[in-house]
């Protein structure tokens, strides 16, 4: 079992999820999207794991700079603008061999470990 955590180190709900899989014994490979932006094809992955709408970070500032017209995007327009800049990407995302299983930290404990097949 490969679990990946996509985010960025000064990302305070990154810190939390990475306290709370050391605090549980979980075993993970940090990618910092900053430093290894993923790939429009991993990225569409991601959108047909998850859909794009829970993947979005809302509160960015890259988010505020789209502007009006991404409240009309589909699956592609967001696939093309989180290839683009990785800043859009709610933080972490997990991604379990090879599947995205869960994005944010922000759900309760079940079903955090029931994502990560912690359960």
């Amino acid at each position: 079992m490969t679990l990946q955590v996509y985010g960025i180190p000064n990302c305070g709900t990154c810190k939390k999820a990475f306290q709370w899989l050391e605090r549980n014994g979980v075993e993970y490979d940090f990618i910092n999207t900053k430093e290894q932006p993923p790939t429009a094809t991993t990225i569409e992955s991601w959108v047909k794991a998850l859909g794009s709408k829970p993947m979005r970070n809302t509160s960015g500032q890259s988010y505020r700079a789209l502007g009006d017209t991404k409240q009309d995007w589909g699956d592609a327009e967001w696939t093309e603008a989180f290839s683009k800049d990785a800043m859009l990407l709610k933080r972490p995302l997990f991604v379990q061999d090879g599947t995205a299983v869960l994005v944010g930290f922000s759900a309760n404990e079940a079903v955090i470990r029931e994502k990560l097949g912690l359960a």
